[in-house]
């Protein structure tokens, strides 16, 4: 077995262990988002500059914008959330869309807040930023992870077993 796998292995291992299912769909959610935030830029930079293989996707001479792609998405994961049971809510394939669709919004924000096509002017920022600040919230919130268990802990520790067992406080 390789180092590459091992590591796979224990990660997987890992995040299972360590994280309840809520926790990992928030984590799958945040990785998409940022895996397709990346993606988004670099694809439409890549179309901007003339490189590589990417053109704009176009239908009848109109521009089809990639937040038609993150609602669609969303809507899907809507619909799982609303008619799926939770066995389906929680595979992490709607953690992934649900982040994926979202960046696909948020990378084009400033578009729907103008209503005007602004994705490389000045105005254009704001997209970038409200990604930025998502991906630095949902970071923090991985990265405090360990100390906010530890509170919950302590704090279920310092609770009457009374309080504890009836479900209060929690």
């Amino acid at each position: 077995m390789t180092v590459t796998a091992e590591t796979a292995r224990a990660l997987r291992a890992a995040v299972h262990e360590e994280l309840d299912p809520t926790q990992r769909s928030a984590l799958f959610s945040w990785l998409a988002f940022t895996g397709m935030f990346g993606a988004l830029r670099g694809i439409t930079w890549s179309i901007r500059a003339g490189r590589g293989p990417w053109g704009n996707l176009s239908v009848g001479g109109e521009h089809l914008h990639h937040y038609m792609w993150g609602i669609a998405m969303l809507a899907g994961v809507g619909a799982v959330a609303v008619h799926g049971d939770e066995e389906q809510r929680r595979h992490p394939a709607v953690a992934v869309s649900y982040g994926s669709g979202l960046a696909l919004i948020v990378d084009e924000f400033a578009l729907l807040l103008d209503l005007k096509d602004v994705y490389w002017a000045k105005q254009g920022r704001i997209s970038i930023d409200l990604a930025i600040g998502g991906i630095a919230a949902a970071g923090s919130y991985f990265a405090a992870l360990p100390a906010l268990r530890r509170v919950r802990r302590d704090r279920l520790r310092s609770q009457p077993r009374s309080e504890v067992r009836s479900g209060h406080g929690a």
